[in-house]
């Protein structure tokens, strides 16, 4: 949740730092004994087929992750930026070339419209960050989530 916490702005220590700090340090807390447990359970003779597993497992699901909050990044996003920009008087040929960066989220390059006024691009460069960072804070929920109801899990196996 370190990660949905900051909006638009700040230095890289203030705003990422602690987010990848707090990421890391689960990371190192989690995946080591995660996997020594994997191998503890196996046979000595099954350990190659074990990491194999262990490995697959891992990669798949990440993947998988990626996959589904890749979608609902995109689809956030273009449910958050489109309204916004229809409110806007912007006209048909720079709404059309908008439209063919908005693919690109927060790195449309706006000035490379040059049928779209200063203040316009401004306001158009607004909403796009708006909209990106709410999709990004609904993704980082959603995988904090998935981490939460993974460690319920586990402890309820256990």
């Amino acid at each position: 949740m370190v990660y949905a916490r900051r909006g638009i702005g700040g230095s890289y220590w203030s705003t990422f730092f602690p987010a990848v700090a707090v990421l890391g340090f689960g990371m190192a807390i989690t995946v080591a004994p995660l996997t020594t447990t994997v191998m503890g359970a196996a046979d000595r003779q099954h350990a190659g087929v074990a990491s194999g597993v262990n490995n697959a497992v891992a990669r798949v699901a990440g993947l998988l992750a990626i996959a589904v909050f890749g979608v609902l990044l995109a689809r956030t996003f273009d449910a958050q930026v489109r309204p916004r920009l229809d409110r806007l008087a912007l006209t048909p040929s720079a709404r059309a070339a908008l439209d063919r960066e908005l693919p690109r989220m927060a790195g449309a390059e706006l000035e490379a419209l040059p049928s779209m006024k200063p203040a316009e691009r401004a306001v158009v460069r607004l909403a796009i960050a708006d909209s990106f960072v709410s999709a990004f804070r609904l993704v980082m929920a959603g995988a904090a989530a998935l981490a939460l109801a993974a460690a319920a899990f586990g402890a309820a196996i256990r």
